[in-house]
């Protein structure tokens, strides 16, 4: 269905090739895996299937992709679109139309469908991704789960051959993700359509995948099935890092093949407490105290009368489906969203108590740095130096705005365009210039959307460091795997409302959809990451040799 044939893709402005000598198949009703740290390539790889590289994106490209019998050189994205359907990773972005039934018959009205036929498939794929109920909702009112279902129905109508996916899970709390995924593994087995898919969050998706083509970085792409890629990628979800600690053969994809490799493992365990992913907060002084907060959106209520008290040291995770309420509440504690009724009292550095929604924005800034969603949305400037220069005449400490930066993300270069950085050093770009105000509270939006495992470990890095300033951390996430390793304490809220609050060892896995992978295989065992069995490993096997 889809084949490379000794395929080099080079850009004008790079370093080297994108992609180098690639030969590769994938055949029909396949689902691919494309995984690889940011920037090795993904992005190229997808956009060649399709077209959009070179006749979109510009650069050489050498050798030959033809998808369905179709060389991408010859045909330009537009006569490629009955074959290859492509779903970015925000839904919103790809939306023309405002309904739910109008975006699914659109891409067939561009392929001069007839009427008849149109309406057959709308109602066919509305079955086929349970979006029945919806399909005169407004395409805003939507949840993200519904939102990416009505993104894939929209290129699915058009029966194409192969489908695309670029990190479709990312924005998706986990039982969002799971329809989706299920979707999209029905639509393999069922119609056999060829999905190739890139994700990050490998812990997702690799149990569904036939095979995977690993991007190492260096421009060529290994190809083979998910445990024999996995068990020496660089990259790998915690149920392949625990199965290399402990030598699993074969690795295990699943939970449940895991858990039945897990026995013995769970029999040396037992009796045994891990240490705290991250130790324990000292300092017990309330930064931000919130009470009865209320949001509400056109009369519909988005956050319901919270009381939330944040201390110093401390890193909060904040967890919740989408629509729950947690961006709102974020923005209501920063001061710049709405807020219908209640009040929010910050620490200053004299120890008296402002309410960043009453005083000036700057000052705000100073209170409560927000890092948004994408926060890409805070970067105006047509460099970097210029957006650490404008920084640092806001500053309200004696510590440049570069140094905080090279403190967190060392080596960007000055000249870089903000647009051109990775979502990793944007990340680290707009916290550094959040951290020049000196807030003792910071809040993070979503911030691991678009990272790798490393980038991830990277950030958990600087979360710590802030942690250890005595300021306050609150992570807005819906990567279970990421506040299992970086949160002391997890809040998760429903509908506007705190269900839940406390320690994260306690809270993360009072609920199977919330519990990270290991937590899942080594209940009911109080272990949540991999860190926490190999040092207790580590621990036992020293035993061992002194006895």
């Amino acid at each position: 269905m889809i084949t490379f044939d000794q395929v080099t893709i080079a850009y004008d402005d790079a370093p080297g090739p994108a992609l180098r000598d690639v030969n590769l198949t994938v055949e029909e009703g396949e689902l691919c895996l494309v995984v690889g740290h940011t920037g090795v390539g993904k992005s190229t790889l997808l956009g060649a299937v399709n077209g959009l590289v070179p006749h979109f994106t510009g650069g050489a490209l050498h050798g030959r992709v033809t998808v369905d019998g179709r060389d991408t050189a010859h045909h330009p994205p537009r006569e490629l679109a009955d074959v290859v359907g492509v779903v970015g990773q925000d839904p919103l972005d790809g939306f023309v139309t405002d309904t739910v039934e109008e975006e699914l018959a659109y891409a067939m009205e561009q392929l001069a469908i007839p009427a008849a036929t149109m309406r057959k498939r709308v109602e066919e794929t509305l079955d086929l991704l349970g979006l029945a109920d919806l399909r005169h909702r407004a395409l805003h009112e939507l949840s993200g789960g519904q939102q990416q279902r009505v993104a894939i129905g929209s290129v699915l109508t058009a029966h194409p051959r192969v489908l695309v996916l670029d990190e479709p899970t990312s924005a998706l709390d986990p039982t969002a993700a799971e329809e989706v995924l299920a979707a999209v593994t029905r639509l393999v087995h069922d119609l056999g359509v060829t999905v190739l898919m890139a994700e990050h969050r490998l812990e997702r998706v690799v149990q569904y995948a036939d095979r995977i083509l690993h991007l190492p970085g260096d421009g060529q792409v290994r190809i083979g099935p998910p445990a024999d890629i996995l068990r020496t990628s660089a990259i790998a979800p915690p149920i392949i890092e625990l199965g290399r600690a402990t030598d699993w053969a074969p690795l295990p994809l699943s939970i449940r093949d895991a858990r039945r490799k897990a026995a013995p493992l769970r029999t040396r365990l037992a009796g045994h407490t891990p240490k705290p992913a991250r130790p324990t907060p000292q300092a017990d002084q309330a930064l931000l105290t919130a009470r009865k907060v209320t949001v509400a959106y056109q009369g519909v209520p988005a956050v319901r009368e919270v009381d939330l008290t944040l201390h110093a040291g401390e890193v909060t995770a904040l967890m919740g489906r989408n629509g729950s309420g947690k961006s709102s509440l974020l923005w209501a504690l920063q001061g710049t969203g709405p807020r219908r009724a209640g009040a929010v009292a910050v620490v200053t550095d004299s120890g008296a108590t402002a309410d960043p929604h009453d005083v000036p924005a700057a000052r705000a800034r100073q209170l409560v740095g927000l890092v948004p969603q994408t926060p890409a949305d805070l970067l105006y400037l047509e460099s970097v130096k210029q957006e650490l220069d404008q920084a640092d005449t806001e500053s309200a400490t004696g510590e440049s705005a570069r140094a905080v930066l090279d403190r967190l993300a060392p080596g960007i270069d000055d000249a870089t365009h903000p647009r051109d950085l990775s979502e990793g050093q944007k990340l680290a770009l707009v916290l550094a210039i959040q951290l020049t105000a000196a807030p003792r509270v910071l809040l993070l939006d979503e911030p691991t959307r678009g990272l790798d495992y490393r980038a991830k470990d990277e950030l958990i890095a600087v979360v710590d460091a802030l942690a250890q300033e005595e300021r306050t951390v609150v992570v807005s996430t819906h990567d279970v795997e990421f506040a299992a390793r970086a949160a002391d304490r997890v809040v998760v809220m429903a509908e506007g409302d705190i269900v839940a609050d406390g320690l994260t060892s306690d809270v993360i896995v009072a609920s199977p959809v919330f519990a990270p992978q290991t937590a899942k295989i080594l209940a009911p065992l109080p272990f949540l990451t991999v860190g926490q069995v190999t040092s207790v490993l580590d621990e036992l096997d020293a035993e061992d040799v002194q006895r």
